[in-house]
């Protein structure tokens, strides 16, 4: 079992983490907790994930296979980093690929596997941790609250008469398709400028870009090429990137084309407009999609009509974050106004729970300290998670009787020393 074995809450069940000779069973274990047929995966995926210690499993010795005992739940996760607002990137731990079997649920294994991982994660430093929330109700007890939101817009191309004229662009810059190859010798670089633009961004390992350009195959994900535009300013500095894919449609003799966009990277406004000018001028085209989208992202304001941008996807929670380190979670972000409020914390695992003094100073740089002084605003560690990357406000928590003010007024100044200049959004699934 090894020092890191741990007992389940049941006799016989075993939660550790896994050995590479392994994968092949943790992998179908993943799909069966995700109620999918089972795709044997390419080994070279999972080698290329494969980071001892950090995939979990749970292991039945009571119902052994004849490869040994039964994986029943999994567990994984992986270091990258967040951008807060301001542009400072966190370090945090990722968490992915997390299933319990049907037949082993309320058994305490995800709590088990949690646990363990987010201790490990602050043993080494992690100020907070992330995932991506399949059901609402399952994490906010172990202390993580939603953090950023996704949804999107379906344009109609003609009701919109496209682009307003005008737009600043840059001048001299130019647009041009990109090869496999050239996405990816251009795109992780520029993909590492934007995030920093962007709050509740993370980053994107290798992987993810092998992945997505074709670079390994992987049964059961569906990948086609698709076509891919580089936006550069007149020095030839590429500054955005636009990934789109274009479906076959006719509505008789009249083309009735949807565009759908699966990447869009733009590091400044100008540059943000010139593609979406490009998107919006490909022949064929009557629809342009794009699936996620900032909130606030103001694509319908560009165009003649915005009432010709619909929302294509439920807008619905999407990452969610869990603060592990306070002091440097707050030192890391910016702050919109000078001020001062004291947090009453609590928190399950004690880890962030007491009374806590949130301080901006004039330049928006933010500390947060111990202190004794009375509480003006009482909340969990998950609510703090959610006002963190500036994704709601404490102010409307405190309506829906989330947070507790203790002193008046004091939801109004949390809000006024959080406030972001634009929604927190993450565009990646991991």
């Amino acid at each position: 079992m090894g020092n890191d074995a741990q007992q389940g809450t049941d006799q016989g069940i075993e939660i550790r983490p896994i050995v590479r000779e392994e994968l092949a069973v943790w992998d179908r274990a993943i799909a069966r907790g995700f109620m999918r047929p089972h795709v044997a995966p390419a080994r070279e995926w999972r080698e290329l994930l494969f980071e001892p210690g950090r995939m979990q499993a749970a292991f039945d010795h009571t119902d052994p296979t004849p490869e040994g005992p039964r994986c029943v739940a999994t567990f994984r996760s992986f270091d990258t980093e967040l951008t807060v607002p301001g542009g400072a990137v966190l370090p945090v731990d990722a968490i992915s690929a997390v299933t319990v079997n049907a037949t082993h649920r309320r058994r305490g294994l995800l709590s088990g596997m949690m646990r363990h991982d987010l201790a490990a994660a602050r043993e080494r430093g992690a100020a907070a941790a992330i995932l991506i929330a399949a059901e609402y109700n399952i994490y906010g007890r172990f202390g993580f609250g939603p953090a950023t939101r996704s949804g999107g817009q379906r344009v109609d191309v003609l009701r919109s008469g496209g682009l307003r004229a005008g737009l600043p662009v840059h001048e001299g810059h130019r647009i041009g398709f990109a090869t496999l190859d050239e996405v990816r010798r251009f795109g992780p670089e520029l993909h590492e400028r934007w995030r920093r633009t962007q709050p509740g961004a993370i980053g994107r390992p290798a992987s993810w870009w092998q992945l997505r350009t074709g670079g390994i195959d992987l049964p059961g994900f569906d990948w086609k090429e698709g076509f891919t535009a580089l936006h550069r300013t007149a020095d030839g500095t590429v500054t955005g990137l636009i990934t789109y894919t274009v479906d076959e449609k006719f509505d008789g003799s009249y083309p009735d084309c949807p565009l759908n966009v699966r990447d869009f990277l733009a590091v400044d406004r100008r540059t943000a407009n010139a593609l979406w000018a490009f998107a919006f001028s490909v022949d064929w085209v009557r629809h342009v999609v794009v699936p996620n989208l900032r909130p606030d992202d103001p694509l319908p304001l560009l165009l003649n009509e915005p009432r010709a941008a619909r929302p294509h996807e439920d807008d619905a929670d999407f990452l969610w974050l869990r603060l592990l380190d306070l002091p440097a979670a707050f030192a890391a972000r910016r702050c919109a106004a000078p001020g001062r409020v004291v947090l009453d914390v609590s928190d399950r695992e004690g880890w962030t729970a007491g009374r806590w003094a949130l301080e901006a100073a004039a330049d928006g740089t933010a500390r947060i300290t111990r202190t004794q002084d009375d509480a003006d605003l009482a909340l969990g560690v998950a609510e703090l998670g959610t006002l963190h990357l500036g994704a709601d406000t404490a102010t409307r928590l405190a309506d829906a009787d989330l947070v507790t003010e203790l002193a008046p007024g004091a939801a109004a100044r949390v809000d006024s020393l959080l406030r972001t200049d634009r929604a927190p959004w993450n565009p990646d699934v991991f």
